[in-house]
């Protein structure tokens, strides 16, 4: 079982979950990356977090990577990795 320690927030009227992950998420192929959001927002959905899955990494040079909606791309420029750690408030166990 792997254990994910996220962000549960509600802005702009939705509920984000935001999952910090490897920096090797920036890597993968735009496939899977898909696969591995698929996989945590069934996890979430499992745990009773309502909302979309948003994975979060350091993608070096001081900058947060993200996947997220494009109308939310706005919002997760204006954010870093330690905002996001100074809003962690759940555990996101996976199977």
């Amino acid at each position: 079982m792997e254990e994910f320690k996220v962000a549960y927030l509600r802005e702009q009227g939705q509920d984000m979950v935001i999952v910090p992950v490897s920096n090797s998420f920036g890597r993968k192929s735009r496939s899977e990356q898909a696969d591995i959001v698929d996989w945590l927002q069934g996890c979430a959905s499992s745990a009773g977090l309502a909302g979309v899955v948003v994975p979060v990494w350091d993608a070096g040079g001081g900058r947060m990577g993200f996947l997220a909606p494009r109308p939310w791309q706005t919002f997760f420029k204006s954010l870093n990795l330690g905002i996001v750690a100074r809003n962690i408030n759940k555990t996101l166990r996976c199977s």
